[in-house]
């Protein structure tokens, strides 16, 4: 006789308890003081001396951006999108932040690497919308 055959073993539940938009929002508002108070005392105390102090900065910068986008893009939605055509989550608001902030992240260590131009800006553009729009069309 199997163990997973045992019905005398009482099952587990597991409830899993979602976080209210509210509450989510309010998160990501006080991660982006934090994230941005990182970035400024970060940049101000570590010269730029080495290839981990760049990616450090650039990890920084991206969780700032990311934090700070996700409830202006949560407002957005909310207020000028049609509920019929897309519902607004936080969610998706934290996916389309996290997109344009890797977006510019991008574009930053482009411009670093002194390889930037405004061609790779557009391309890279349309691909991040291309993804967004796959990404919303899957739903």
């Amino acid at each position: 006789m199997s163990i997973m055959n045992n019905p005398t073993k009482p099952k587990i539940q597991v409830v899993q308890r979602r976080i209210p938009n509210r509450t989510a929002l309010y998160i990501l508002m006080l991660l982006a003081l934090l994230a941005w108070a990182a970035v400024l005392l970060y940049t101000r105390f570590v010269p730029p001396d080495n290839v981990l102090s760049f990616v450090t900065f650039f990890v920084l910068f991206g969780v700032a951006l990311t934090c700070t986008l996700s409830p202006l893009a949560y407002f957005i939605g909310r207020r000028f999108v049609p509920l019929r055509l897309y519902r607004p989550t936080v969610r998706k608001a934290l996916r389309q932040s996290a997109l344009l902030s890797l977006w510019v992240v991008f574009n930053l260590l482009l411009r670093a690497l002194h390889s930037w131009s405004i061609f790779t800006m557009i391309i890279s553009l349309g691909i991040v919308g291309v993804v967004e729009f796959l990404l919303l069309a899957r739903n």
